[in-house]
């Protein structure tokens, strides 16, 4: 019974933390490096966030592995109040992509926009509550697979259908506060 019930935790704390897609099994994903307007662990610019335009910043990444059919996005907030916010996902960008540029929220090089945490499809950015520094990871994945969702999924789905498909990553983290 301790068995089932850590299984359960387990799965429970890896779905509020947003998850981590995995690779296939008995692979180990390459690293890319993700890049930006902003500078790792530096501020997203205000036109980024909702004290602003709320566009897109644009978003670039080294050349993924010749197996990469699709790339994946994933922004998201660990620090939010009730547990990791997610701001933007999109999916099925065409696997020869190297950048999204400002403003590109979906339909980019083949890119699906889905919903987020603000219910709303694209991108919606940084608005944290007054006070607390909080860190936002732009998260690329390589895929070695389309991804058949629609629009109205949201992260776990997204999460679901990467699971054993990563075979490239990366991380930019961006910070922001009122």
């Amino acid at each position: 019974m301790k068995r089932i019930a850590l299984v359960v935790f387990a799965v429970a704390a890896c779905k509020s933390s947003g998850g981590s897609p995995t690779p296939p099994p008995g692979q180990t994903a390459a690293e890319v490096s993700v890049t930006s307007s902003f500078g790792a662990n530096t501020s997203i610019p205000v036109a980024s966030t909702c004290d602003g335009a709320d566009t897109s910043p644009q978003i670039g990444w080294t050349a993924m592995p010749d197996k990469v059919k699709t790339i994946a996005l994933v922004v998201d907030d660990p620090d939010a109040p009730k547990g990791t916010f997610t701001h933007w996902i999109l999916w099925n960008v065409k696997g020869d992509t190297r950048l999204i540029p400002a403003n590109g929220n979906g339909g980019y090089s083949g890119g699906i926009a889905g919903t987020n945490d603000f219910d709303k499809v694209g991108w919606n950015g940084p608005c944290p509550p007054k006070g607390a520094l909080h860190h936002y990871h732009f998260r690329v994945y390589g895929l070695d697979t389309t991804l058949t969702l629609k629009q109205s999924d949201k992260r776990a789905d997204l999460d679901h259908a990467m699971a054993g498909h990563v075979i490239a990553q990366g991380d930019l983290v961006g910070t922001f506060q009122h």
